[in-house]
C-alpha cells in the first residue's frame, strides 16, 4: 500500500485497534507523539516498534522535544533540558553537545525526527508563543546555533526539523488559536527569512525537514498564509530561502486554519508541502484527513530518503556523561 502524505497523531500510550485498523486502510507516511502518549521509556519503546509495525520499518516518528517548555519527554525518566535562548552569545559546542544529548533521548526511544531547532526570531514585543523557545533575535546568531543543534541533533541518529519557515517571530497572536497576519514591508521580513536562508546556503538545507508557519504575509502572499501558498513556497521558502528538503506543514488542526480551506490536506500538499502534520489523535478527525490525504510522491519519497541518508552519515558513538560535562561547564564558564 502508497503510503499516504501525513504524519498523524495517536491518542493514547498504544495503539489501539480502531487505530490499528484506519491505518491499514489509509496508511499515513509517519505518526508524531505526545505527552498524552507517553508514560515511561519501556511502553514508550513498545508504542514506536508497534507503530513501525503497521507504518513500516523507515517510518518517521516524530516528537517535539526542544528543551524548556516545549518537551514531551520529561523527568523524572528523561532529563529536563534548557530552552534555546540559553545559548544565546554561548559557544556553538555548547548547543551542540545539548542537541546531542537530546537525540540521544529521543534515539533511544525509537523516535528518530525531532521537530527542533527553531529559526524563529526571538523579538521584544511579539507574542510569548515563540519567546524563550528561540535562540536570538539576531539571524546571524540564530543561524550559528541553529547549525551547531543540527550538527548535535544528527550526531545522535535524529533528524532535525527547523522551524517556522519562513519566521513566525513577528506574530502577535498564537497561531495555534488563531491566524497571525504579520503585515509588515518585504524589507522587515528580510532578518527572519535569513536565519533559514543561512542555513541552507551552500546545499546546508539538503538532508533536513522544515515545518511551515501557519502565518499569512501580505507582504508575500496577500491572501493564504504560508502553508497553503503556492507562490510562497515554490519562490520563498524554495527559491530564495534554497530550502531543498522535506517541508511538513504545522498542525493542520490549529485554530490558524480554521475556515481557510474544504480540503486542507489536499490544498497543503498541492501547495507544495511534501507531508501534512494533524496532531489531534481524535479517531475521527484522524479518518477524515486520511481519507482526502494525496499519496506522498515520488519526490517527497526521494527527500526523506535523502534526510535519512544525511543523518546516518553524520551519527556516530557519543558518550553522554561527557556530553554533559561539556555542556554544563560551558554554561558555567560562559554565564
Amino acid at each position: 500500500m502508497t503510503a499516504l502524505a501525513a504524519v498523524v497523531g495517536i491518542a493514547g500510550p498504544a495503539l489501539s485497534a480502531e487505530e490499528v485498523a484506519l491505518f491499514r486502510r489509509h496508511r499515513p507516511a509517519g505518526a508524531i507523539l505526545f505527552r498524552r502518549n507517553v508514560q515511561d521509556p519501556v511502553q514508550l519503546r513498545a508504542l514506536t516498534e508497534s507503530l513501525r509495525t503497521e507504518l513500516g520499518a523507515e517510518a518517521p516518528i516524530l516528537i517535539d522535544q526542544e528543551g524548556g517548555r516545549v518537551a514531551r519527554l520529561r523527568p523524572p525518566h528523561w532529563p529536563d533540558f534548557p530552552p534555546a535562548a540559553t545559548f544565546e552569545g554561548r559557544p556553538e559546542t555548547t548547543a551542540e553537545a545539548n542537541a546531542a544529548l537530546i537525540g540521544m533521548e529521543c534515539a533511544a526511544a525509537g523516535l528518530d525526527v525531532v521537530c527542533a531547532p527553531l529559526l524563529d526570531l526571538r523579538l521584544p514585543g511579539m507574542h510569548q508563543v515563540i519567546g524563550d523557545r528561540a535562540f536570538s533575535a539576531d539571524p546571524e546568531e540564530v543561524a550559528r546555533l541553529g547549525a551547531a543543534w543540527i550538527s548535535g541533533l544528527r550526531q545522535a541518529g535524529c533528524i532535525p526539523v527547523i522551524k517556522h519557515i519562513p519566521g513566525h517571530g513577528r506574530a502577535r497572536v498564537d497561531s495555534h488559536e488563531s491566524l497571525p497576519v504579520v503585515d509588515c514591508d518585504r524589507a522587515t521580513l528580510a532578518p527572519d527569512i535569513e536565519a533559514f536562508r543561512r542555513i541552507c546556503a551552500d546545499g546546508g538545507g539538503d538532508g533536513l525537514w522544515a515545518m511551515t508557519a501557519h502565518i499569512l504575509y501580505p507582504a508575500l502572499d496577500a491572501r493564504l498564509p504560508a502553508t497553503l501558498s503556492p507562490g510562497l513556497i515554490r519562490d520563498v521558502i524554495r527559491g530564495e530561502i534554497g530550502f531543498d528538503g522535506v517541508l511538513v506543514s504545522d498542525d493542520l488542526a490549529m485554530g490558524a486554519m480554521a475556515g481557510l480551506s474544504n480540503d486542507l490536506a489536499g490544498d497543503t500538499v498541492r501547495a507544495g508541502c511534501d507531508l501534512v502534520l494533524h496532531c489531534t489523535g481524535v479517531l475521527a478527525e484522524t479518518a477524515a484527513i486520511l481519507a482526502t490525504c494525496p499519496p506522498l510522491s515520488e519526490a517527497a519519497s526521494r527527500r526523506l530518503a535523502a534526510a535519512r541518508a544525511a543523518t546516518a552519515a553524520a551519527s556516530r558513538p557519543l558518550n553522554p556523561a561527557a556530553l554533559v560535562a561539556a555542556r554544563d561547564t560551558l554554561l558555567a564558564v560562559s554565564s
